[in-house]
């Protein structure tokens, strides 16, 4: 029987009314396990409202009750680990394990959040000019939303939500409409801690949702991740209507191989960074940049035996190494490109479009692939893949190897693998990435730092979570006081009030 979900609204299920669904399938069998509901803009509207209504007590709490609901809901999301995993990873295909993951990094989040008392504190400064203090408070926007894929349906969605809320905003989340099961439980959750209704709303829809979130005058910032032409197109519009907008886009991310690395380390780390999660990570390691064509020669060496010996299986198969793609028109899409590289001229070393599981021959699954010799006019060098496909770019010496992350269109992330201090404190130093990892293959800074990329992997000016999301949530209030003694006139003044 195929469910159909609902929209979360008020503090309860609300079935969709607009007549139009998304398709949920079960990656592992190509079969339509859910419908999603497209919603409205008047259905985006009624979430809307709902938020508007829930902010002034919300937002009036003490910090330190909001707390209490963010404590409460990590250990609900925690004690439910084992339903949401296999939820999640039904709909989307990652494997148990990596779905364990998904959540407990947006776990990590929530933990940060429940640090919320010290985080909001504003600054004062006693007697800044004769008998005047200045102080500073950070207070919430109000209503605000959030815009997740469908790669992490737990993490980033309490990237967004755990912070916003724990600073006194409420909440509109919209999720992809592929996986939108564990948001949906989120919700359910986020009201069983303690968040009173219409804290945390989840409205499911396609564009139109999308538009009505964008162009709301009551939303005063929207959080997005996503491929990069959306989130171009969200940054643009949601600015344009007055908001406060970060949008997360797309990824190409190199691993600089230096010849002194550590080559069966190095091997290991690509497997696991360039396939894990069949490649459908914003942070993926998806080219690899060996120093010397004789480098690069053992690399590829290493690597082929351990692409074509990687274990594809069922998303509820505790030995795969990763499971399916979340949709037949995603896998079409990765195997084109896939076609695309061999006709650009890249040597395909393995090949993966062949794959098939046997039993399940409709699920969405897909080999991995290993390119060698991609250069950088190639298309499919230039386009984020998004699939379980890793690629070999040469190059001569160092500064090509800065070079190539340095001069592609995006910079979410990228790693160095090398012994030498030195140059790696060079290459941090000059790449123009936005994160940075050293012997480190997927960069993701820890929940008390802040996430985000730059050039065409980011649009906004603050990033996610971390200190930067306090920011990007709350606006500051700076008051200048005077307390006069009793009696005392000073007159009028015409001239700029100065410390001098």
């Amino acid at each position: 029987m195929v469910k159909e979900y609902t929209h979360f609204i008020n503090g309860r299920h609300v079935k969709g009314t607009s007549g139009h669904f998304g398709d949920v399938f079960n990656p592992n069998t190509g079969e339509v396990q859910a419908k999603t509901p497209l919603a409205t803009a008047a259905e985006l509207r009624s979430a809307v409202e709902a938020a508007a209504a829930a902010f002034p007590s919300w937002s009036a709490m003490n910090p330190q009750r909001r707390a209490r609901v963010m404590f409460n809901f990590k250990a609900l999301v925690e004690n439910n680990m084992d339903e949401l995993a296999r939820m999640l990873s039904m709909e989307h295909g990652k494997v148990i394990a990596d779905s364990k993951g998904d959540i407990q990094r947006g776990l990590e989040v929530i933990e940060f959040a429940c640090g919320i008392p010290h985080l909001m504190k504003g600054e004062y400064t006693e007697n800044a000019g004769t008998g005047i203090d200045v102080y500073s408070m950070r207070q919430p926007l109000g209503v605000v939303a959030g815009i997740t894929p469908f790669n992490f349906p737990a993490m980033i969605p309490m990237w967004m939500f755990g912070v916003a809320i724990a600073c006194g905003n409420t909440f509109v989340c919209k999720p992809s409409e592929k996986d939108p099961g564990v948001p949906l439980r989120l919700a359910e959750l986020m009201m069983e801690a303690g968040a009173p209704a219409g804290v945390l709303n989840v409205v499911n829809g396609g564009k139109e949702a999308v538009d009505a979130i964008l162009t709301d005058p009551d939303i005063r910032a929207v959080s997005f991740v996503g491929s990069t032409a959306i989130a171009d197109y969200v940054y643009r519009t949601g600015t344009a209507h007055g908001k406060r907008v970060q949008a997360m886009g797309g990824a190409k991310n190199h691993a600089i191989i230096m010849p002194d690395a550590d080559l069966d380390q190095v091997t290991d780390e690509l497997i696991g960074a360039g396939y894990g999660s069949a490649g459908e990570r914003c942070m993926a390691i998806s080219v690899a940049v060996p120093v010397t064509d004789k480098l690069a020669d053992a690399l590829v060496a290493r690597l082929k035996p351990r692409v074509e010996s990687l274990k594809v299986g069922l998303s509820t198969d505790a030995d795969a190494n990763y499971g399916p793609l979340v949709t037949r028109e995603h896998r079409d899409k990765v195997k084109s490109y896939i076609d695309m590289g061999v006709k650009e001229g890249a040597e395909l070393v393995v090949d993966g479009r062949g794959f098939s599981m046997q039993g399940y021959d409709k699920g969405f699954f897909l080999g991995g692939s290993l390119f060698d010799r991609v250069k950088p006019d190639m298309k499919s060098y230039q386009d984020e893949i998004f699939g379980p496909v890793l690629q070999i770019a040469r190059a001569r010496d160092f500064d090509e190897a800065i070079s190539l992350p340095t001069k592609h269109q995006y910079g979410n992330g990228v790693a160095i693998f090398t012994r030498d201090g030195d140059a790696a404190r060079e290459f941090a130093s000059r790449v123009q990435v936005g994160m940075v990892g050293i012997n480190v293959p997927i960069p993701v800074p820890l929940a008390y730092h802040t996430f985000g990329g730059w050039k065409r992997s980011a649009f906004g000016d603050v990033n996610q979570h971390g200190p930067e999301g306090v920011r990007f949530f709350t606006k500051i209030k700076t008051v200048t006081q005077r307390w006069p003694k009793g009696g005392v006139r000073e007159g009028s003044s015409f001239v700029i009030p100065t410390m001098k």
